[in-house]
């Protein structure tokens, strides 16, 4: 059974909506974090499928790694403002993460 793009396309959707669901109804930031990272390798996913229907360029592969490093720069922003946070608060519940009213 050879795997065509439709294939992996569906894949990454059930993966970005698996991240959407993990993001939405968890209220830890970590775990929302890994969701966000669930929802760009499913986008990552997607783009190196359908750079697979036009092989002949690989502007799906080259896109998908600057993703990546903007993934990697997101964990680094997004892990230093949890630990900033759970100093603060002692905790990392983003429903307690009122640090700007007053």
């Amino acid at each position: 059974m050879i795997l065509g793009a439709e294939h992996y396309i569906a894949l990454s959707t059930v993966l970005f909506g698996l991240g959407g669901v993990g993001f939405l109804l968890r209220r830890n930031v970590l775990v929302q974090l890994m969701s966000l990272e669930v929802m760009l390798n499913a986008v990552n996913l997607a783009l190196v499928a359908f750079n697979r229907t036009r092989p002949d360029t690989h502007g799906g592969q080259v896109f998908a790694f600057f993703v990546i490093a903007v993934e990697a720069a997101e964990v680094a922003v997004g892990l230093a403002v949890v630990l900033s946070m759970f100093r603060l608060r002692r905790t990392v519940r983003s429903d307690e993460a009122d640090l700007l009213k007053h």
